[in-house]
């Protein structure tokens, strides 16, 4: 597995395992009621605060860990090398999250036309953002297992 395999799978399985407690908490909400606007905003913080720490410290631990393997393995250093055809399907997987994403404000957007609470918008915006990222960490996986 290739260095930016280790990180997309990284980043993939923490994004699952945050979007899986969100809708854990949030399914724990409408059972107690409904949806409470403070809890709903601590929620929402929550989310944000617990994703980027979780990618941030998952892929420095993924990395420490492989270049301590790759060295053990192989006795030489691990190089990080990104070619052009890495970008290119970083971007691909990027415009799959901003495709995704828009159509999530999109849909928040319409809730609030269609006269629904805030509480829905906030809600509507943050599932999309989880899902945009796993969408696109998908992709990128795909599209290196099948190669360029």
């Amino acid at each position: 597995m290739t260095y930016q395999q280790r990180n997309i799978l990284v980043s993939l399985t923490i994004s699952i395992l945050v979007l899986a407690y969100y809708l854990f908490r949030w399914a724990g909400m409408m059972r107690a009621g409904g949806l409470v606007a403070e809890d709903v905003y601590r929620l929402w913080g929550l989310m944000i605060g617990i994703s980027i720490a979780a990618n941030i410290f998952g892929v420095i631990l993924t990395q420490i860990v492989s270049a301590i393997v790759y060295r053990i393995r192989t006795n030489q250093d691990e190089k990080f090398i990104e070619d052009e055809r890495d970008r290119l399907i970083d971007l691909r997987g990027t415009r799959i999250a901003y495709l995704t994403f828009s159509l999530g404000v999109l849909l928040s957007m319409l809730t609030m036309v269609l006269g629904r609470p805030p509480l829905v918008m906030f809600n509507l915006l943050i599932f999309s953002g989880l899902t945009a990222q796993i969408l696109a960490d998908l992709s990128r996986l795909a599209i290196y297992r099948r190669g360029f």
